[in-house]
Formats: structure tokens, C-alpha cells, sequence
């Protein structure tokens, strides 16, 4: 069976995105190819999501902001968008889902204390996500 893919996307892939990008590559390791992407992409990574990611040994080293890649998106076996605010008009045949994660500013947490939330709230789908996906090719 061929290693299914994933492409996270949310605006600017600085940050829950390519919080998903990262756990789902601690979770699956090479047996799921992982990619993320924004729709508006900024200039760098959000520093305190990052920070959160070392905190559980998910690194992004060399990862950067960028915008999605079309060839990419007609390829890969799932579009997952974080968020409400992220769109992805993909094409036929490509599976777009999206998640609603949980925003801790809304109950007035901020700072690391909020990323860490998000951080456990996306972890705990890409667990799910892995474990559906890694059941699909066996």
C-alpha cells in the first residue's frame, strides 16, 4: 500500500499548522508524509508554538511559512484546515476536513499556558488522524 499524506493548513503556517505538521511527524515518523501550508502565509513561525513543540520533542527545524502548492494539493490524500478562518478550494477527488480547535483566548488564556492547550488539543487529533490513516493502508 502507498504511504498516505497529509497536507495541514491554516492562514498564515505559522503556527497551528505547522504545529499539526510537526506532531503528525512525531506520531507517524515516515509512515505518513506530512506537509503544511497557508492560504496567506506570514514572514515566520509563531515563537510560542514552536517553544511548545520542543516541549514535546516535536522539532521544526528548517520549517518556514509557505504558500500552498497546487501541484502538491492535487497529490496528497487529505487536506486537514485548522480553523475556521483557513479555505482550501481543492480539487476533485481531494478530501478537505477541517478542525474547529480549540481556542483558549476565547476563555481568557493566553501566553504558553494557551499554546499548550492548542498544542494538546491538535495532538490529541493527529493521534486520531494517524491512527485512521495508518488503518486505511493496512
Amino acid at each position: 500500500m502507498p504511504t498516505p499524506s497529509v497536507l495541514f493548513v491554516c492562514v498564515k503556517n505559522g503556527g497551528k499548522s505547522q504545529m499539526a505538521a510537526a506532531l503528525m511527524r512525531k506520531t507517524a515518523s515516515d509512515r505518513i508524509v506530512v506537509h503544511s501550508a497557508g492560504t496567506a502565509p506570514g514572514s515566520s513561525l509563531n515563537a510560542l508554538s514552536m517553544q511548545v513543540l520542543e516541549e514535546v520533542g516535536a522539532p521544526t527545524a528548517g520549517e518556514y511559512p509557505k504558500p500552498i502548492d497546487p501541484q502538491l494539493l492535487s497529490e496528497v490524500d487529505l487536506v486537514v484546515t485548522l480553523g475556521g478562518e483557513a479555505h482550501v478550494d481543492a480539487p476533485a477527488g481531494v478530501v478537505v476536513e477541517n478542525w474547529d480547535t480549540d481556542e483558549p483566548s476565547d476563555r481568557g488564556i493566553d501566553g504558553i499556558e494557551r499554546m499548550r492547550l492548542v498544542r494538546g488539543d491538535i495532538a490529541t487529533r493527529v493521534d486520531e488522524l494517524a491512527t485512521r490513516l495508518l488503518d486505511a493502508t493496512r
